[in-house]
This record gives C-alpha cells, sequence and structure tokens, in this order.
C-alpha cells in the first residue's frame, strides 16, 4: 500500500477488484483546506478511463507486475499460442487479451508479456516492428514524388500505407503506434 500521493503517470494500481493504469495525476489543493489528488485511471480490462479523487491520507495498493519474453508461435482458433523464451512453456492467450497487437506480430517475433499474479494482462510492443510487404500495387515509372504513397497489405494482414517504389517481397519498418511506414529495410 501507497500514499494516494505517491501515484504517478504510468503506474498500475489496484482498485475496485481490478487493475488500473494511471494515466494522469493532478494535486489540488483548495484554499486553506486539505490537499487532494485528482486522478484518470484506465481500466485494464475493460479499457475505459475514470476519474477518481483521492484524499492525501487514502492508500491505494500498487500491482505488482512481471514482464517476461515470449516468441509468437501460431494462431489456434480463437486463441494465440505464445512460447516463454526461459521455460519453452507454451500458453494461450485470446483476443482480448492481445488485442490491437497481433497485426504487429509475426510468426517466431518476440514480444515482452505482462503478468499480475500468474494471470496474462498485456502484450508489450517495441516501437516499431519489420514486416515483409505481400500485396501492392507496382508503382508507376515517373512516380517518384517523395509524399505519393500506395496501399500495401503485409505479411500479418495489416493494411497500410507506403511510398511509391516499394515492391512485393520489401521489408518495411512500421511504427507500432500509429500503422506507419517508417522506412525500408534493405535485406
Amino acid at each position: 500500500m501507497i500514499n494516494a500521493t505517491e501515484m504517478k503517470k504510468g503506474m498500475v494500481i489496484e482498485q475496485d477488484d481490478g487493475l488500473f493504469l494511471v494515466t494522469e495525476t493532478t494535486h489540488i489543493t483548495p484554499g486553506n483546506k486539505r490537499g487532494i489528488l485528482q486522478a484518470k485511471i484506465k481500466s485494464l480490462k475493460e479499457g475505459h478511463t475514470i476519474q477518481r479523487r483521492f484524499r492525501s491520507s487514502d492508500r491505494v495498493e500498487q500491482a505488482f507486475l512481471e514482464a517476461r519474453s515470449f516468441e509468437y508461435l501460431y494462431e489456434e482458433k480463437p486463441n494465440f499460442v505464445f512460447m516463454d523464451l526461459k521455460s519453452f512453456e507454451q500458453i494461450q492467450l485470446s483476443e482480448e487479451i492481445v488485442g490491437e497487437a497481433m497485426p504487429y506480430i509475426s510468426h517466431n517475433s518476440h514480444v515482452q508479456i505482462t503478468f499480475h499474479d500468474d494471470n496474462p494482462i498485456s502484450i508489450d510492443l517495441p516501437g516499431s516492428v519489420v514486416l515483409e510487404v505481400k500485396q501492392t500495387d507496382p508503382g508507376a515509372k515517373g512516380n517518384t514524388v517523395s509524399n505519393v504513397f500506395k496501399p500495401a497489405t503485409l505479411e500479418t494482414g495489416l493494411e497500410t500505407k507506403v511510398p511509391m517504389h516499394i515492391a512485393i517481397g520489401n521489408r518495411v519498418k512500421i511504427d507500432t503506434r500509429t500503422g506507419a511506414f517508417i522506412e525500408r529495410v534493405n535485406q
């Protein structure tokens, strides 16, 4: 347990029988009254954000999380199978846990999975990933303007826009936060 005034952005707390990510905190001291902490917290289970007020005397339970390295093996509908890189134990994660991360995870790629009380709660992606272009239209000769993009489908099924010079079979670096093209990667 920690004092509510010790909460920081990025911390995960246990509140109302659930896990919440602290996304914003503001200390408020109204005149001669005791200070309060206004916090925005996001439910890790449902994804909704709520605002909570904590008195300076309130105590909150900080969640202890463990991140472990896993390798993505294959999809077994409706789950995805990952292997722990240390123990070689395999786990199945539902689409509810992997969320929108799967279009950025190719077969045999490594990811960090966060656990709370030995239960997986989320997948942490790196800032960018390298994926192969599986489908795109050929660029027309003379279309070399730097800001012209065309649609492309990558090996995981992710659809994005790439520059005209990118062809099928090229490997590209993609930003996992936005899904945007960053650069072409040489083989």
